[in-house]
Parts: C-alpha cells; sequence; structure tokens
C-alpha cells in the first residue's frame, strides 16, 4: 500500500512528479491536461522523458491520472458522447506513453436518457474505448456517489456495466473505489465491522480482483446524502475510526491510497496521517 494525492501538473505533466514529492507523496495522481475542456497539446519527446526521469529520481513507481470532469458517456447528445469516447482513449494512449498504471473516469449522467438507455449507452462507449486498444495503462470506473443521475453509485450498477461488455472487453476494466462517494451512497464506512461488511459487499458482487485503486477522502455530508463534499480525514461524517480500518484492512493491503481531500495545506496533514495509521498497523 502506497499513500499519496492528487496533484497539479500545471506548467507540464514534468511537474507533477515534482510536486509529489514536496507533498511527501509514495504514489500520485494528477491530470494529463486541463479537466475543464479544450484540445491536450501532444507529449513531446523532451516532456515524456524529462516526466520518467523525475519518476525515478523521487522513486514513483505507481502514478495515475484522473480523466477530466465533463466526461458523459450517457449523453444524448452525439458531439458529447462521442466527444467522451474519443477524450478517453487519447488519456489512455497519453498514460501509456508517460507509463501510467491507471486511467479512472466518472461515467455520466442518465438525466437525458433515463436509466435504462442511458446504462446500455455506457456499455457502448466504453466497448468503443477499450476495443483495440493494448496500452500498459489500465481503465478503471470510479464509483460515483449518486448526486442526481450520476451512474455508477452501486455495487450492482458497476457490476452490470462491466458484465454486459463483451468477455475480452471485461478483462480491461477495473474499479476506483472513492471512500466519499460510497458513502454519500450508503455505504457506510464508520467502524471496523461496517468497513468489513461493505468490502464483503463488494467482492460478492463485483469481486475484489477488480478494485485496483482507493480515493480516501471524508464526507461533508452525511451517509447516503448523495451529495459528493470531500472533507479531510476525520473532520468529516466518516470519522477516523473507518480510516484507521481501512489501512489495516488485510484485503487492501497490496491497494494504493490516494487523497482528494480539498487541496489546500491540510493535505500533507492528511498523508502523514494515513502513514501514521498505516504503522499502526
Amino acid at each position: 500500500m502506497k499513500i499519496g494525492a492528487h496533484i497539479s501538473a500545471a506548467g507540464g505533466v514534468a511537474n507533477a512528479p515534482l510536486n509529489a514529492q514536496l507533498f511527501g507523496c509514495e504514489c500520485y495522481q494528477f491530470f494529463s491536461h486541463s479537466p475543464k475542456g479544450g484540445k491536450a497539446e501532444p507529449l513531446s519527446v523532451n516532456e515524456i522523458k524529462e516526466f520518467k526521469e523525475r519518476n525515478k529520481k523521487y522513486n514513483f513507481k505507481n502514478f495515475y491520472i484522473h480523466a477530466p470532469y465533463y466526461i458523459n458517456l450517457a449523453s444524448a447528445k452525439n458531439n458529447i458522447y462521442y466527444g467522451s469516447i474519443s477524450v478517453l482513449r487519447e488519456e489512455l494512449e497519453r498514460g501509456s506513453m508517460l507509463g501510467v498504471k491507471y486511467l479512472m473516469t466518472h461515467l455520466g449522467s442518465a438525466k437525458e436518457l433515463g436509466r435504462k438507455d442511458a446504462l446500455k449507452k455506457v456499455v457502448q462507449g466504453i466497448e468503443k474505448i477499450l476495443t483495440g486498444y493494448n496500452g500498459k495503462t489500465k481503465f478503471l470506473i470510479e464509483m460515483s456517489a449518486g448526486a442526481g443521475e450520476i451512474i455508477g453509485d452501486t455495487f450492482e450498477e458497476i457490476y452490470s456495466i462491466i458484465h454486459n461488455t463483451k468477455p475480452i472487453i471485461q478483462k480491461k476494466i477495473g474499479v476506483c473505489f472513492d471512500t466519499a462517494h460510497a458513502f454519500e451512497s450508503g455505504y457506510d464506512l464508520r467502524t471496523a465491522t461496517s468497513v468489513k461488511k461493505v468490502l464483503n459487499n463488494f467482492d460478492k458482487t463485483i469481486g475484489l480482483k477488480k478494485l485496483k485503486l482507493i480515493h480516501i477522502n471524508d464526507s461533508k455530508t452525511a451517509l447516503g446524502a448523495r451529495v459528493d463534499r470531500h472533507e479531510h480525514l476525520g473532520l468529516g461524517k466518516i470519522g477516523l475510526d473507518g480510516f484507521q480500518a481501512l489501512v489495516n484492512e488485510p484485503r487492501l493491503k497490496n491497494i494504493d491510497f490516494i487523497l482528494e481531500t480539498p487541496t489546500d495545506k491540510g493535505v500533507r496533514k492528511d498523508i502523514k496521517l494515513l502513514k501514521q495509521l498505516r504503522k499502526q498497523v
């Protein structure tokens, strides 16, 4: 288990490992280009080289890309739908050039089509993204908080999406579990007992072999609130007992934890806190 955070890559991807070591990260996550939109600038040979050299210098072996926030694989608008497919495939290719382990993405909203048709479209979109792709960077579905009609807020729905793709595609899909999103969707993570129950449920429904990465965030909103608001560890509604249990959970010992808590000085404190909790294992 390595501990890290979402790190700024402003000014170029080669700045991500530099910033990550300043925060005390052992692994890290970043945007490969602006998450708000616009065409991604091609990665230059020198930029890729510098990125890899800095990772080697600071001993980073695991690093991850988060897809832009505007992705919607359930959109009724073709420009958004096919644009999302194109961006995600491009992000996988960029990740492969950089040696990134995983790309995680939110799936989008069912608001325009209704749940049934939206889920079909998501499955078709994932198949389009991954058909013919054999790069190093693996594709992860990130669990959502369930706000509005956002897709992927239950284990059952994520399982359905994965297993409605072709078998050859299923093998290329993993899951990123977000503690705040799960809690906000109704999965209690406040005690050791509840953490074990949730992981047992995940294993029974999706299978823990599909769990590849954890976003470790406290929640400003209550259990089942379906409102996505991250908080620093121990200051939200999940509380430190839950995070102690997660770090102590033997089934998670080889899965990296990435913080996405508010981007202020508290992130460094969160990293130190997680490392302390891990020492108590």
